[in-house]
């Protein structure tokens, strides 16, 4: 394993969850990827987004069919504003690189909303910590971890 993805499932561990890591050396970039990868449909991946909402950063979980509602996550926040972190910003918030930013485990606990239409399925994948790493997971284990079920796609849905 990367370091990233053994930091991940040492995280996991300590929040009582036991990942079950698969790697695809194809990669699991995009959720398009991670859903041909794994053989599910889109909406089933999970992606871990990091926004700074009035410069605070906040992960919204949502599911790879929509796109986030930066409006309705700056309300949820109780921000002025929300924007799309940075490359960066989202590394320095969470502790991983885009495209394997996982849903849990990060260096300070995040604020953390969850996209409805995820938590309709029995079992989500998410990034382990690493571009070319997943896990499956139920939904309502993320919500026991403390993501809030909120509706945060834009009213069009479909999208990145």
């Amino acid at each position: 394993m990367s370091g990233a993805v053994e930091r991940f499932v040492g995280a996991a561990r300590a929040l009582g969850i036991e990942p079950e890591v698969h790697r695809f050396p194809q990669g699991t970039k995009t959720a398009e990827d991670a859903a041909r990868a794994v053989g599910c449909d889109v909406a089933q991946i999970v992606k871990s987004l990091v926004f700074l909402a009035d410069g605070h950063p906040v992960l919204a979980l949502t599911s790879g069919a929509n796109r986030v509602d930066v409006r309705k996550l700056a309300a949820l926040a109780g921000a002025r504003e929300a924007r799309r972190a940075s490359p960066e910003e989202a590394r320095a918030a969470t502790g991983y690189a885009v495209g394997g930013t996982p849903p849990i485990g990060h260096p300070t606990r995040l604020r953390t909303w969850i996209d409805r239409d995820l938590v309709a399925f029995d079992r989500v994948w998410a990034a382990a910590g690493a571009p070319d790493a997943v896990f499956p997971v139920d939904p309502r284990e993320l919500l026991r971890l403390g993501a809030v079920e909120a509706d945060l796609r834009t009213d069009g849905g479909a999208g990145r």
